[in-house]
C-alpha cells in the first residue's frame, strides 16, 4: 500500500514539473494578446476594442 502511495505521489511531483515548463513559443502566444482588453489578434491589425494597438 504504502509503494503505491509513493509511486502516486512521484507521478504527481513529475507532473507538476512539466506543467510549470515554459513551452517554446510562448512568449509569443502573450504578445499575440491585446494590451486594452486581453483577447487574443488574428493576423496584424487592430482589435475591435479599439484600445489595442493600431
Amino acid at each position: 500500500m504504502i509503494k503505491i502511495v509513493t509511486l502516486f505521489l512521484v507521478a504527481m511531483i513529475v507532473l507538476a514539473m512539466f506543467g510549470r515548463l515554459r513551452f517554446p513559443g510562448q512568449k509569443k502566444l502573450g504578445s499575440m494578446k491585446c494590451p486594452g482588453c486581453g483577447r487574443y489578434r488574428i493576423g496584424s491589425g487592430s482589435c475591435s476594442c479599439g484600445k489595442g494597438l493600431k
